[in-house]
């Protein structure tokens, strides 16, 4: 969008918040770069110029506004909608592949060579991977200054700088401060009282309707790895709509979080065992909450159906339920066919009670992490509670999915890895889809086999065979998976409902 000058001068001037992370604009005469919705007086036009990521900006000689802080905008939406070469990069950027592995690890998992990568990610972000994730350190850095004690060399080492050196001079140079001045301009409730804890908000575009969301977390939640809070921790806010709060694995450690809808924000709160998973962390509660889609895109091409517009007119902004670990969430759909969701978390909870690696939680009722495939491995099928067929199907699973036969994750090529799924004992269209949808996020995954979706479509007037909906749900796209939490809205099941 930023090579459209005219509508992006347009959005600048009218301060279109639907536009935060769609580009960024640039003014010649000040040096700094702004988001969309800047609320300072619009520069002239000929003053504007306009760079589709941050780190083009940065790497221009252009510094983040004060006022606006566009390091804190949402996420850019193509990355989401996008299953080729630059949408998987910057996933795998967005999750700390470059800090971790380096530019050659990140090629490696693509499977392309590090020229190639760095040509395409030039060509249409004006940065390579290097300057993307710099760009990205910077921001946790800040994040690091603002809500935490932690000492600057601390913060530098965290968010993933070979040196406080380099830390003190990007600092600089894309705040235009230093580090203890952003942390003396902070407001002073940021810092969390208790170590390990870091308190922030989760951007998103208007609108989010938590109800879904939220509910089917809830709803599906595995004891002892999820729960639902009735109201929420303390740290996340005393609104009393309550907070989602569940474990996650990171490279460096452990952590937990909680999570609470806001009118303009999610409130986060993450306990880490190792402050460097930080940016990984907040990644993936992003992803988990599909904070980075584009509602009004998606609302727009599926209210043009009449038969779904009124769906989308009552609660516009569903947004899909993803997951935080895609081989756990894959596990689970395997546990989750042709049962209910109390039957499927009772599964999950007997896996996590015997497989999973116990945490500490002083604050609730979490116990372990789920078990990895590499803890389930060697899993005994005579102690599962199913079906043989069912049994087999999780065995052989798991054990792809410990020996790197089978991979699923940001970098997941999504017509190839339904395949890889279609072609594994016991997994039908449902299962593929479900884990495609809500594991790999395709946006246009569906579920034309679905008892929810076809019940939701005969009530509407809509064909209920599978292959009817299908061809009727062709109009959908590319926004398929956001139909069918519409279709599923139409049910009075608790993964529709915000937790009381």
């Amino acid at each position: 969008m930023h090579t459209d000058t005219e509508r992006c001068v347009r959005a600048v001037q009218s301060k279109d918040a639907r536009f935060d992370g769609w580009f960024y604009t640039a003014v010649l005469t000040t040096g700094i770069y702004c988001r969309p919705s800047c609320p300072a007086v619009p520069p002239k036009p000929e003053h504007m110029v306009f760079h589709p990521s941050a780190a083009a900006c940065q790497q221009a000689g252009f510094r983040a506004c004060k006022r606006c802080r566009p390091d804190t905008s949402p996420g850019s939406p193509e990355w989401n909608v996008r299953a080729d070469l630059v949408a998987r990069t910057m996933r795998l950027i967005a999750d700390g592949v470059v800090d971790r592995e380096g530019v050659t690890g990140l090629a490696a998992r693509l499977g392309y060579s590090t020229r190639q990568i760095e040509r395409q990610l030039f060509a249409e972000l004006g940065a390579g991977p290097l300057a993307l994730a710099r760009a990205q350190r910077a921001q946790t850095a800040r994040l690091l200054v603002e809500t935490t004690g932690l000492p600057m060399a601390d913060v530098a080492f965290a968010a993933g700088f070979s040196s406080v050196r380099t830390f003190n001079d990007t600092v600089r140079e894309v705040f235009a401060l230093s580090p203890s001045e952003l942390r003396t301009r902070a407001p002073k409730h940021a810092a969390a009282a208790t170590p390990g804890v870091i308190t922030l908000r989760l951007p998103f575009r208007a609108p989010l309707h938590p109800d879904n969301l939220f509910g089917h977390l809830a709803a599906t939640a595995v004891p002892g790895v999820e729960e639902w809070l009735p109201r929420s921790p303390e740290g996340v806010g005393g609104d009393p709509v309550g907070a989602y709060r569940r474990t996650l694995r990171l490279p460096y450690g452990h952590g937990i979080v909680a999570l609470a809808p806001r009118p303009d924000h999610i409130a986060c709160r993450l306990a880490l065992s190792d402050p460097r998973d930080l940016t990984v962390a907040i990644s993936r509660c992003r992803r988990l909450l599909d904070l980075d889609a584009d509602p009004v895109a998606v609302d727009e091409q599926l209210r043009a159906d009449p038969a779904l517009a009124p769906l989308v007119d009552k609660a516009p902004g569903r947004r899909v339920p993803r997951t935080v670990d895609e081989a756990e969430f894959a596990v689970r759909a395997v546990l989750g066919q042709q049962v209910s969701t109390a039957a499927a978390r009772t599964h999950a909870a007997r896996l996590v009670t015997a497989h999973g690696t116990p945490v500490d939680d002083p604050e609730g009722g979490l116990t372990h992490l789920f078990p990895a495939p590499e803890h389930l491995a060697a899993l005994d099928p005579d102690a599962l509670a199913m079906p043989r067929t069912r049994r087999a199907t999780l065995t052989t699973l798991v054990r792809r999915l410990a020996d790197g036969d089978l991979r699923l994750g940001a970098d997941s090529d999504w017509p190839k890895t339904r395949a890889a799924l279609l072609a594994l004992p016991g997994f039908g269209p449902w299962t593929a889809d479900v884990i495609a949808m809500r594991a790999l996020g395709d946006p246009d995954a569906f579920l034309p086999t679905d008892l929810g979706v076809r019940r939701a479509a005969r009530a509407l007037g809509l064909p209920s065979t599978p292959s009817a909906l299908t061809t009727r749900a062709a109009a959908w796209r590319p926004w398929r998976a956001y139909a069918v939490q519409y279709l599923w809205a139409t049910d009075s099941h608790p993964i529709n409902v915000l937790p009381a």
